[in-house]
């Protein structure tokens, strides 16, 4: 099992802050779950940002890190200083 968590726009635009995706062989980076994401629906096309961010275990990384079953993701979108 896969938890996914999403963080401030992701979240209200996606209407939801987190989920339990079932594991499988197909997940194998953080790649391959967003493109799984974004194939649910036009809504999704949010995660297609070219500055998404993403957190593997709550440690920051990239698309291509590797998945493992019992992992939490999370996407959130880059953020600004002010």
């Amino acid at each position: 099992m896969i938890t996914l968590q999403l963080f401030a726009r992701y979240r209200e635009l996606l209407d939801t802050d987190h989920e339990q995706i079932p594991w499988d062989n197909d997940l194998q980076t953080v790649a391959d779950l967003r493109d799984r994401l974004l194939a649910r629906s036009s809504s999704w096309g949010v995660l297609a940002e070219p500055r998404l961010m993403c957190a593997r275990n709550q440690e920051m990384c990239s698309l291509e890190t590797p998945l493992n079953d019992g992992d939490e993701i999370a996407f959130f979108p880059p953020v600004t200083g002010g």
